[in-house]
């Protein structure tokens, strides 16, 4: 069995009207939460406009994450590359990889919001072209290469870092979406993949042949691409029943698809609902989202290995539909219930307890035909039988599976 990974996607989405302190505290806490609760990876975004999307510098946070956790991965969620130096970028990637002693994974795109870039004046058309050059470079520097390049946006002269990462070899990861191009980055370079796309029905659809890009540009590169690193987002909020799940989010999730997807954003094929059950149905209707108990996502993420023919990593978007308790409640589930039946840690405990339930009557009577030659062997321990004999008979006594000691009356 491929074990699969589990993480969280954390752009975030934070409704605007509380106070920012306390939101960065607050992601800081979920990052500490999941860490506990056993989750792979934590991915988290890098956005400068729209209200919501708070968190500017992943590295920044992610360097305060790596004090308050112990083992989870740490990866950018992503460093939009068309922002910044290619050369900056690489050091601090290597400096993240220090500070959290080996566990960052370096996730690259071309940065997702349109209001970024038109405020650093770069034109949408020449992102995914500037975030493939600046990957080239930043893989040949992490690589101990010292290089020089020419552009019209960066320069290098006789560039390498003086520090490498801890890692041997960092694990690197670029954002997919709709286009092609993330997954051709992926091929190209030799890297892995988070697509981001598959909340959605035809998203979903499309995963075998968004993995055919990747597939064919590996191939045309000379690389090689692992389903292993590819990972895909899906949204579930759980609770212990579907009712009691769909009641904690009715609310908040009618908020963000309102003011957010669509009144801030107006993303392509959003949708204002005058009534949040309809917004809560469609919701609960496409791609990859749950809103239900971890027998339901469990389900989901069963049809998403068969859809997609295998992949590496479950990511769950981290979201502000339900309560601060309800959220954490709902992550705890999945890490309980979810992560322990998708990856099989369970089923030699079912093995175990089935064999034990076959067999109880033979082995049952074989432990007292064991107690029973011992007890009768000794008188006192025979006197002293009878007494309890008589005690469990009136509901005084009891020990899990017991011998069976009503032989001894006779």
């Amino acid at each position: 069995m491929n074990r699969l990974r589990f993480g969280t996607f954390l752009a975030p989405h934070h409704p605007v009207g509380e106070h920012p302190l306390h939101l960065f505290q607050r992601d800081l806490a979920f990052a500490s939460h999941l860490d506990r609760l056993g989750f792979d990876e934590i991915w988290v975004g890098e956005h400068h406009s729209s209200g919501w999307e708070t968190i500017a510098s992943p590295e920044m946070f992610l360097a305060a994450a790596s004090q308050v956790t112990s083992h989870i991965k740490l990866a950018t969620g992503v460093v939009s590359l068309p922002y910044h130096h290619p050369f900056m970028v690489a050091q601090r990637m290597v400096q993240l990889d220090y500070l959290s002693k080996g566990r960052v994974i370096f996730g690259s795109g071309p940065g997702a919001l349109p209001s970024d870039a038109r405020m650093l004046g770069i034109d949408a058309m020449v992102q995914r072209d500037r975030q493939d050059e600046a990957l080239g470079a930043i893989i040949r520097l992490l690589n101990g290469e010292r290089i020089t390049h020419e552009s019209e946006w960066f320069t290098m002269r006789d560039a390498a870092l003086q520090l490498l990462p801890l890692q041997e070899k960092l694990p690197m990861a670029t954002a997919s979406s709709i286009s092609p191009s993330g997954m051709q980055l992926a091929g190209k370079h030799g890297i892995g993949v988070i697509s981001v796309a598959s909340t959605s029905s035809e998203g979903l659809q499309a995963l075998p042949t968004q993995w055919s890009f990747a597939e064919e540009s590996a191939l045309k590169h000379g690389n090689i691409v692992n389903r292993k690193d590819w990972g895909v987002v899906m949204f579930w909020h759980l609770a212990e029943t579907r009712q009691q799940a769909q009641d904690e989010v009715i609310t908040g999730l009618h908020h963000w698809n309102n003011n957010y997807k669509v009144g801030v954003l107006n993303q392509p094929g959003g949708k204002h609902y005058e009534h949040a059950q309809d917004a809560l149905t469609d919701t609960m209707s496409t791609g990859t989202n749950v809103i239900g108990t971890p027998d339901d996502v469990i389900a989901a993420i069963r049809n998403l290995q068969k859809i997609s023919g295998g992949l590496g990593a479950v990511i769950g978007f981290a979201h502000d539909w339900a309560n601060r308790e309800a959220t954490l409640r709902s992550w705890e589930l999945f890490a309980r219930y979810v992560i322990p039946e998708i990856n099989g840690y369970n089923g030699a405990l079912r093995e175990s307890a089935q064999y034990v339930s076959e067999r109880s009557g033979e082995l049952m009577a074989g432990a007292t035909a064991a107690v029973m030659a011992k007890i009768k062997a000794d008188k006192r321990a025979a006197a002293a039988l009878e007494i309890t004999a008589r005690q469990m008979d009136t509901g005084g006594g009891f020990r899990p599976a017991a011998p069976d000691l009503s032989s001894a009356k006779k």
